[in-house]
């Protein structure tokens, strides 16, 4: 079990925690003075994109500003029949299915504009969170990770909280090691640092730029022969047919995005003798963006693994409507996708 991270301080905030340091060795109490001889202020926020909307939604502020104390929060979520009943997916802003071992599916659930109480259940990270997890600079929340996919994590500069971090606690109702829950506010001001606001994890834009594209009122991805996801459009949104959400507690789901990907072999396997499946969100491949009970087909692109994704079409760039986006990492060599 690897200890609790701290939040990794942006270089800002380090800059301004050294000067204090020597402030003090100096003997010295006092706020360090500007080059006017007036305190200095405090560190500007790191503000990426428009403080009006939320990055990961597109959505427009009602009221305030989208700048946070907090980073995008990216807890792996359980998403087996042992999950049921998951807590706190209703309250993401965007959700990413990506597969694991055996064949199943674990959700990296992100939160940054609301942030709910007792999430879970928590598991562990995979090497292909990286991909997903770095182009909002997001910490991710988890129960940890094989010791090879933790230095994975660490080179990348990815900062994380798991058990023992504050928040974290075991639900004696369930079993290990789907008992594992969070309380995400305790998460979030644990992870407080200079305010800011990361880049759009999607490019946004209005719904009446979207293509007409074709009809498609109920989805189904599959990643393996024994999982499949489910989706049917019902009064404007999509629902989750074969989730295990708790009653009320489901993905709002505006957008489901497919991405056909690539996965590799990550180089070991889990304590069941499975080997662990990697998939790489890096270069380019199909893309499927249902919206509205329509499909519009397109390209997805991805110049490096930090970089946010791009959405295109034959005709140009392609937009993704404000609202909670799913995002289905789809094997493109053995998964499938079918619509009606």
């Amino acid at each position: 079990m690897p200890f609790p991270r701290t939040p990794h301080v942006p270089a800002l905030a380090a800059a301004v925690a050294l000067c204090l340091a020597l402030a003090a060795c100096g003997g010295g109490d006092e706020q360090p003075a500007a080059p006017d001889g007036t305190a200095a202020s405090a560190p500007r926020a790191e503000v990426s994109g428009n403080p009006d909307t939320w990055p990961l939604t597109g959505l427009m502020v009602q009221g305030g500003t989208s700048v946070r104390k907090h980073p995008v929060l990216v807890l792996k979520m359980d998403n087996t029949p042992s999950s049921d009943p998951q807590l706190g997916l209703g309250s993401a802003d965007l959700v990413v299915e990506e597969l694991v071992e055996g064949g199943v599916t674990r959700l990296a659930a992100f939160y940054y504009s609301t942030i709910p109480g007792v999430v879970g259940p928590v598991r562990s990270m995979r090497a292909s969170d990286i991909g997903i997890v770095s182009p909002v600079d997001g910490d991710m929340v988890t129960s940890g990770a094989a010791s090879v996919t933790i230095q994975r994590i660490e080179a990348a500069g990815i900062d994380y909280y798991t058990e023992g971090s504050p928040g974290f606690f075991r639900d004696s109702s369930r079993y290990a090691p789907y008992n594992l829950f969070t309380d995400m506010g305790e998460v979030a001001k644990a992870a407080e640092g200079v305010p800011g606001r990361p880049v759009d994890y999607l490019p946004f834009g209005p719904d009446d730029d979207l293509p007409a594209g074709q009809p498609a009122t109920s989805v189904r991805a599959r990643f393996s022969p024994g999982h499949t996801t489910t989706w049917s459009y019902r009064d404007g949104s999509y629902v989750n047919v074969d989730g295990y959400a708790a009653d009320g507690d489901a993905f709002p789901a505006d957008t489901v995005l497919v991405l056909r990907v690539k996965v590799g072999d990550a180089g070991y396997r889990d304590p069941a003798g499975n080997p662990v499946p990697e998939t790489v969100l890096k270069g380019s491949g199909d893309a499927m963006l249902f919206h509205g009970g329509r499909l519009v087909r397109g390209t997805w692109g991805k110049s490096s693994l930090d970089s946010p994704i791009k959405l295109t079409t034959r005709a140009g760039a392609l937009d993704v409507p404000p609202g909670h986006t799913w995002i289905e990492l789809v094997p493109a060599a053995t998964g499938d996708v079918t619509f009606d």
